[in-house]
Parts: structure tokens; sequence; C-alpha cells
């Protein structure tokens, strides 16, 4: 206003101030997203070693959290049920204190660990409906324990695909034989399955990171 009080008239001390010389300060939001990992903890010796992978995951993921508004967290799977390991946070800290000792072997009841994390991002949906959430499923795809166990778990990956959430299944099936159901189970979730035959922590923070810039270009 103050360079257009001469042509608007100005008489006295105060300005001539008309509506278009006011301006509506808008704070720039920088959306963030929520990386939730599912990994089945069944088993023993191939348990540990898909735990330690995401552990690493995990904690990369979180050094670089601060830099955007993302968080992580992660439910795990085995025996009879599912269980959040680490709620979702942007601490490295908390994420340190909450995996330093998970435990593994049982069962592989994939159905309750879907349903866990639909559960989880329900709620964070809840709080933050503009964090872009990403499910990151760490299984071989084999469902165990219960009537139908296949069929209960494409299920539950169906709840995830008509919420429209992102999904990556990591493929951590080895061996000579293998039936592919973890590609089987990214179809159900509207998902792509990455097979990683041998998994470390650099390797799956990487490919989450390729998904997670993919969508913000988007």
């Amino acid at each position: 206003a103050a360079p257009h009080q001469r042509a608007r008239g100005r008489s006295g001390r105060g300005l001539v101030v008309r509506r278009d010389d006011l301006r509506q300060a808008t704070r720039e939001g920088r959306e963030g997203n929520l990386v939730l990992f599912v990994v089945d903890a069944s088993g023993s010796m191939a348990a540990r070693q898909r735990m330690s992978a995401v552990k690493g995951a995990v904690l990369s993921l979180l050094l670089d959290a601060y830099q955007r508004r993302d968080k992580v967290g992660l439910v795990t799977f085995r025996g009879k049920d599912a269980e959040v390991a680490l709620p979702p946070t942007s601490s490295v800290d908390a994420a340190a204190s909450r995996l330093e000792s998970l435990p593994t072997g049982g069962r592989t009841p994939l159905a309750a660990g879907l349903l866990k994390a639909h559960d989880v991002l329900r709620v964070e949906r809840l709080r933050d409906p503009s964090r872009r959430p990403l499910l990151v499923v760490v299984t071989d795809g084999r469902a165990t324990g219960g009537p139908e166990p296949v069929a209960l778990a494409g299920r539950a990956a169906r709840l995830h695909r008509a919420e429209g959430t992102a999904s990556v299944v990591v493929d951590c099936e080895s061996g000579y034989v293998r039936l592919g159901l973890a590609g089987e189970l990214a179809r159900e979730l509207g998902g792509t399955a990455v097979t990683l035959d041998e998994l470390r922590a650099d390797s799956i923070a990487g490919l989450v990171k390729d998904v997670t810039a993919a969508g913000r270009a988007a």
C-alpha cells in the first residue's frame, strides 16, 4: 500500500489501504510418508536374518527422516498373533530401544499381521490424513495356523488394496522349490513384489527410499 499513497489521494499520516493490498499468509505444507513394515518373525535362523535386515532398514530410514516429516513403524507376526513392535515414530532413539530385542519363532499368522497393520494405518490416517502410507511386507508368503490361512491373508490384503495403500512385498523365499506365494500376496495388495535372495539393510532401505521418492514426484 505504501508506494501508492500519492495516487490514492492520501492526506494526513494514515495509510490508504485497499482490499487487494492484503495478503493472506500461507504455510507451505510438506507431506510426509508413513513406512510401515510388516515382518514375518516365524521360524528361527531365517527369521533372525529377516529381523536383523529390517532393523537396519528402519534405523537407516529414520536417520533420513529429520529432513522430512516421515515416520516408520514395525508390525511383527509369529505364533498365533501379531504385535506392534514399533509404533510409528520419527525418533531414532525410540526405534533403537524398541528394536533391541525382538522374539522370533513359531507359526506364521500372516493374516493377523496384515490386519494389525490395517489397524495401525487407520489410526494414523485419522491423526494425519496428509501422510502417505507405504506398506512393506517382508515374507515368503506362506501362511500357517488356523483354517484356510492363505485365504484369510488374501482377504486381509484386499482391505489395504481397497483403501489405496501403496505396498511392496519383499519376497524372502529361498531354496530350490519356490511356491511364489509372495507374488500372489502382492497382487492381492495391488502392489509389487521384489525378490531379495540375500536381505541386507541397505537394500531394503534403498528400495523404500526409491518408492517414496516416486510417490513424492507423482
